[in-house]
């Protein structure tokens, strides 16, 4: 919904903060904050994820997910010969 809305000059400064510190829009920051006031607690900031190098792996990771999903197929193999 399109609206207009005069803000005050410190509630400018905290939409204006927020798309700063979460590089958001104005427009996002404004309902970001106006649904963290309706439920009475602050804004908070976006969590973010920073990916890290962690080297070579110690283990040979080719078939760990065949090895995570065998145990599941096996499973679902016996229910099937039972008739389930």
């Amino acid at each position: 919904m399109r609206t207009t809305v005069t803000l005050d000059p410190d509630t400018h400064a905290i939409v204006r903060r927020l798309m700063r510190q979460r590089g958001v829009s104005f427009k996002q920051a404004l309902n970001d904050a106006i649904r963290a006031g309706g439920q009475g607690r602050e804004p908070q900031r976006a969590a973010v994820t920073r990916p890290r190098d962690m080297g070579t792996p110690l283990v040979d990771l080719t078939h760990a997910l065949r090895l995570d999903v065998e145990p599941e197929d096996d499973e679902r193999v016996r229910r099937m010969a039972a008739g389930r």
